[in-house]
């Protein structure tokens, strides 16, 4: 019987990641450039034309890398705001962990004149690095307000929800405020960029969120014992011997890096935090030594299906993935807030 309870999962991380595999192979062919699946592999083996290889790796490739490391990044992230405030609503996203982490990137941008988006010289290879940076500083100061406000002797569930939805808006309007002080090109960048695109990615964008998340996903599953131990309760956590607050803080401390990373290249993808944790749960158990990397998976395969989705549906006009996979993930929000008590 335990054998079986321990293959289960591994069999299912199993055919995600066939999953993920699978529709890499297929985003590598789709596109304005049709390159049949044949010489998609005879390029990867290095027996390409010079114009595939430019196309699948220097354009498509490094885009579907950046959708698979934020796609494990945001899951992740969710997986673990959900254990720490045991609460199933709660994500960077709706919790305006995201907003902060945009605004400070905004701000990054207008005060480097947009050279993090828009050109190819030195100080690009700096703030494209940077921004990683200047995100986790905005995500922190969300989650910062998010937590003092919430806090009344304890932070219930619903509180955490409202105080964080609240926060969200007000640096949604800061966030807006600074956008119309930018030129009409950084505004329309950053808007698209907002609205949660990975278009335009390259090698640099990979690399500097690469560190992130092969950092602070394995360090996330070190402690998932942790978050096992949270869900029973403070009280009860305090007597197994646990530090409730340091590993609180500390946890919350990975999650809001795992999304300023991730916005800090993607923008503001929501709700994808929400809903790969939630289907990650209901394959492989809440136990968080593989719901983490069973969220991680799951969260890769939805990012690379929406961004999929986006390029086809209005081909050859996009759309960006943000908003496919708010699209998906709206209605099961609205469905689990009406199975909140």
């Amino acid at each position: 019987m335990k054998q079986g309870i321990i293959k289960r999962p591994m069999f299912i991380m199993l055919i995600i990641t066939i999953g993920i595999i699978f529709m890499f192979l297929i985003s590598l062919n789709s596109g304005a450039i049709r390159i049949s699946p044949p010489d998609v592999l005879k390029t990867l083996a290095g027996m390409g034309t010079e114009k595939q290889e430019l196309v699948l790796f220097d354009f498509r490739m490094p885009r579907m890398v950046i959708a698979i490391l934020i796609g494990a990044g945001l899951a992740v992230s969710g997986a673990i705001l959900q254990g720490v405030s045991r609460n199933g609503l709660a994500d960077p996203g709706i919790l305006g962990i995201n907003a902060g982490a945009g605004l400070a990137v905004v701000i990054f941008i207008y005060f480097s004149q947009g050279s993090a988006m828009s050109s190819y010289d030195l100080p690009q290879q700096f703030t494209i690095f940077a921004m990683p940076f200047s995100a986790f500083a905005g995500a922190a100061l969300a989650a910062f307000l998010i937590y003092v406000i919430a806090w009344k002797n304890g932070v219930t569930p619903i509180r955490l929800i409202l105080v964080g939805i609240g926060v969200g808006a007000g640096f949604g309007a800061a966030l807006l405020i600074f956008q119309l002080k930018m030129n009409p090109r950084d505004f329309m960048s950053a808007a698209i960029w907002l609205a949660g695109s990975i278009w335009g990615t390259n090698w640099k964008f990979v690399l500097s969120v690469l560190p992130w998340i092969m950092i602070l996903i394995p360090y996330a599953m070190l402690k998932a014992r942790y978050l096992d131990v949270l869900a029973l309760g403070d009280r009860l956590a305090v007597g197994l011997g646990t530090k409730v607050e340091r590993e609180r803080r500390i946890l919350l401390a990975v999650a809001v890096g795992l999304a300023g990373a991730c916005v800090s290249v993607g923008g503001g993808i929501g709700f994808l935090g929400l809903v790969a944790p939630h289907l990650a749960r209901r394959l492989v158990g809440s136990k968080h030594g593989v719901l983490i990397p069973a969220s991680a998976l799951m969260g890769a395969l939805i990012l690379l299906m929406a961004d999929f989705i986006g390029r086809s549906l209005l081909a050859p006009s996009e759309i960006p993935v943000g908003l496919v996979v708010s699209a998906l993930g709206a209605p099961y929000f609205i469905y689990l807030l009406m199975k909140t008590r």
